[in-house]
């Protein structure tokens, strides 16, 4: 890929080289490679510890839309007009799509996903046997693992620039409870059980309550914690006022099968969300 890659990078530079014929191509090929998940915006390295972002893909991203002209699509009795082209052939992708979903082509999803109506954006990835339930929304080059599940509502944002920003990153196994918000890059560990109405953002402080002392993460929960919505107090010129954080307030137990609900595992901490 280091060919596309050099081109982007030159046209990222100087953007009148959108109008040579083999920087053209190298955008559209980088936008395929995503859309049939052999090229990720990040991957996970070695143990899945860290993540890798690959922002020259996230530039081939943001200059494919300049590239794009407004067109008409009918689906059904559905109109649609966009730049983006929708993405097709699920079935033989081996992906349910409930109506009316809707991934827009250059997102990836794995044989075994679940799209309820619900909207995944491009560049985003989401991995084998994940449900994307009711009204939830993947953003632009959101990272989503294996097994998870995103319940009704829950909104992960997209993340195209700055450019060396990561993702949104949910990995394998993690359950993102109803009308949650994370935004910001922030990164949700394995199997971690995410509460109903929790907002995280690359800033948001994480408090794990668990110990005889808080410990504070920011914008990044540990594998297989269950957070739950919080607050802390804050001072401002005008007074001491509460302001929004998430609490860790225990580890998902083995014995709580990873398809279970967000209020079996909540259960186990004698915690109603």
């Amino acid at each position: 890929m280091s060919e596309f890659q050099t081109l982007i990078e030159q046209a990222w530079a100087d953007r009148a080289l959108l109008q040579n014929p083999d920087t053209q191509a190298a955008i559209a090929h980088v936008i395929e490679e995503l859309d049939k998940g052999r090229l990720r915006v990040a991957q996970p390295l070695g143990d899945g510890e860290e993540w890798q972002v690959n922002d020259w893909v996230k530039k081939a991203v943001i200059l494919y839309f300049p590239l794009q002209q407004m067109q008409t699509e009918s689906v059904g009795p559905f109109e649609y007009h966009d730049k983006m082209r929708l993405k097709t052939d699920y079935a033989g992708q081996q992906v349910r799509v409930v109506p009316p979903a809707t991934a827009r082509y250059g997102a990836f999803l794995a044989p075994g996903v679940i799209l309820m109506p619900s909207y995944v954006n491009i560049g985003a990835y989401v991995g084998e046997g994940t449900m994307v339930d009711t009204w939830a929304t993947v953003g632009s080059c959101a990272q989503v693992g294996k097994g998870v599940h995103l319940s009704g509502g829950v909104g992960l944002g997209g993340v195209l620039e700055p450019v060396q920003a990561a993702p949104v990153i949910i990995e394998d196994g993690a359950f993102i409870g109803s009308r949650s918000i994370l935004v910001e890059g922030c990164r949700i560990g394995k199997e971690a059980v995410i509460g109903a109405g929790v907002t995280i953002t690359g800033s948001t402080k994480i408090i794990d309550v668990t110990g005889s002392e808080p410990k504070e993460y920011r914008g990044y929960v540990p594998p297989r914690s269950v957070v739950i919505p919080g607050s802390i107090p804050k001072q401002f010129p005008a007074g001491e006022y509460q302001v929004p954080c998430a609490l860790i307030i225990g580890q998902r137990k083995p014995s709580t099968d990873l398809k279970t609900s967000l209020n079996d595992a909540l259960r186990d901490f004698g915690v109603s969300v």
